[in-house]
């Protein structure tokens, strides 16, 4: 079997939790691999944010190793990882799949921008100043106009993210829907949308206020847009598939992380 393994590399914990990890399969024989498409499972060490990054990098397996803080994608304590090593050794885990999206960002002069896969979200949202004036339509059909701090897309893994953090609706995550979130909308009515997984979701920028910037966030990372440009958003063909060795179920896990906070 090999490994690969990707570790924040600001955090301490997450460093010493690599090599302790890199001494356990030295002795079990297990060797790391420099290139991750030559490997059987990635490791993730660090939070929620090293295993987004891990997402993107390949569709190999991942497990990840918490140094973070809530760890809602990475399940596994430093403390647990050398019975966590032999439980993949002896197979003992199963593998949940989990969907993911991208998109593409329309420019006004014309331009096509790609948004990579992101497993938790895509994001329109603002700097610190004013507001966004946007249109949302889904499968070619108009639904609201907002004025917002922005709006989230996200799947269901990304439920429990920038999703929760905003009033969304939590969703068990291997479901296969789409919800879409305002932020701080400036209306009364302030409420998520839940769509069928093969939703295409188009949100159109219709005026962004002096000194105000927008951007697309795809899974945390920016891409500025401007008035006139259009995100459209749509289930990827690829999965995450994210290695689960604890049984716990999804109820349990979340009751037990949002407790703790």
């Amino acid at each position: 079997m090999k490994i690969f393994i990707n570790t924040d590399t600001y955090k301490k914990r997450a460093v010493k939790t690599e090599e302790e990890l890199t001494q356990y399969c030295r002795k079990l024989d297990i060797e790391i691999a420099e290139d991750i498409e030559e490997s059987d499972i990635v490791f993730s060490i660090g939070g929620d944010g090293t295993f987004l990054k891990t997402a993107r990098l390949s569709s190999k397996p991942i497990i990840g190793i918490n140094t973070g803080t809530v760890g809602f994608l990475t399940e596994i304590n430093p403390d647990d990882l050398k019975s966590a090593l032999d439980d993949i050794i002896n197979q003992n885990y199963h593998i949940e799949n989990r969907m993911m999206l991208e998109g593409e960002i329309h420019k006004a002069d014309g331009e096509i921008i790609k948004i990579p896969q992101s497993l938790n979200e895509i994001a329109v949202s603002k700097n610190m100043l004013g507001v966004v004036r946007f249109d949302v339509f889904v499968n070619g059909k108009f639904i609201t106009s907002h004025t917002a701090d922005g709006i989230i897309v996200c799947t269901p893994t990304g439920s429990t993210a920038y999703n929760f953090s905003c009033g969304g609706p939590v969703a068990e995550p291997t479901a296969e829907i789409i919800t879409v979130t305002p932020i701080a909308p400036h209306s009364i009515i302030n409420r998520s949308m839940i769509l069928s997984e093969n939703s295409v979701i188009e949100i159109k920028i219709t005026e962004i206020r002096d000194n105000t910037h927008s951007f697309v966030l795809y899974d945390g990372i920016p891409v500025e847009v401007v008035s006139g440009d259009s995100v459209k958003i749509f289930k990827s063909q690829r999965k995450t598939e994210i290695i689960k060795i604890d049984d716990s179920s999804f109820i349990k896990t979340i009751s037990k992380k949002i407790s703790s906070q």
